[in-house]
């Protein structure tokens, strides 16, 4: 089953994706809970932000990584030095392994770029054992990313083409309040709960900002790159200009915000 994600290497997926993660796995573990001598699945593991975290909190027996990506596989095999950490490429929507192998089922910053969400949270069901858990976490990118916002509202404002790239970005499924807890519940977990996740997103300056946007993950390079260079500079300065918000350039600071939901399999 195909992904919706838009990879362009595992470097810009780090450089613009991987930042944001790595900030969120340490909330979300302490959201979904883990314990010595768990079997995990990581479900759409990226370059391993949570997937090298997870030994960090907790003396874990194994740890079976997936993703769609094979640049993505590639890249956090090579980082791996944990004998208990498998990591291959994986679909979501269909795990290749037998029903309740797993002790704890994790995904995170997934659901919404995979074609089927709800088979996505199905397939994660079936992998736990009963009483396991599963968790999940996604951004809630229409109202708790005020920096990803600032930029598609200001690029939508000056080019009327970005304004489906925007709507894109900004709606995705299960990032709005109550996707995530009712699908967890239509898969047949049980005593569901709904979190927000809260962390903040540093950036030194501008160019820190503005670069990722610009060439890292997703479609909105190709749209750029589409564009005039008048436009491009016009969209640039206007951005600029809301990133400094008349101060001096350097570092800000905007809080990120994820929904979490997490059950238990019956």
């Amino acid at each position: 089953m195909s992904s919706q994600f838009v990879a362009r290497g595992s470097d810009k997926y780090d450089g613009y994706m991987g930042r944001w993660s790595r900030r969120l796995a340490g909330p979300f573990i302490d959201f979904a809970g883990l314990a010595a001598g768990e079997r995990v699945i990581d479900v759409g593991c990226g370059t391993g932000s949570l997937t090298f975290e997870m030994p960090r909190r907790a003396d874990i027996a194994r740890i079976e990584a997936i993703d769609y990506e094979q640049q993505f596989v590639d890249a956090a095999r090579e980082r791996n030095t944990d004998r208990r950490i498998n990591i291959q490429k994986g679909d979501a929507c269909n795990l290749q392994f037998p029903d309740g192998q797993f002790d704890r089922a994790l995904s995170m910053l997934v659901l919404h770029f995979v074609a089927d969400p709800h088979r996505a949270v199905a397939e994660m069901r079936r992998v736990v054992r009963p009483g396991g858990i599963a968790a999940a976490t996604v951004w809630d990118n229409f109202g708790g990313q005020p920096s990803i916002r600032m930029f598609y509202d200001t690029l939508a404002a000056i080019e009327p083409r970005a304004n489906d790239r925007r709507s894109a970005a900004l709606i995705r499924p299960m990032t709005r309040a109550g996707e995530l807890r009712e699908a967890f519940s239509r898969a047949g977990f049980t005593d569901v709960t709904e979190a927000t996740l809260i962390v903040r997103m540093d950036f030194e300056n501008f160019d820190d900002y503005w670069i990722p946007q610009t060439t890292g993950q997703g479609s909105i390079f190709e749209l750029l790159g589409s564009l005039p260079d008048a436009t491009r500079r016009q969209i640039e300065a206007a951005v600029r200009s809301a990133y400094l918000c008349g101060q001096p350039d350097g570092p800000r600071s905007f809080v990120s915000v994820a929904w979490a939901a997490r059950g238990i399999a019956p």
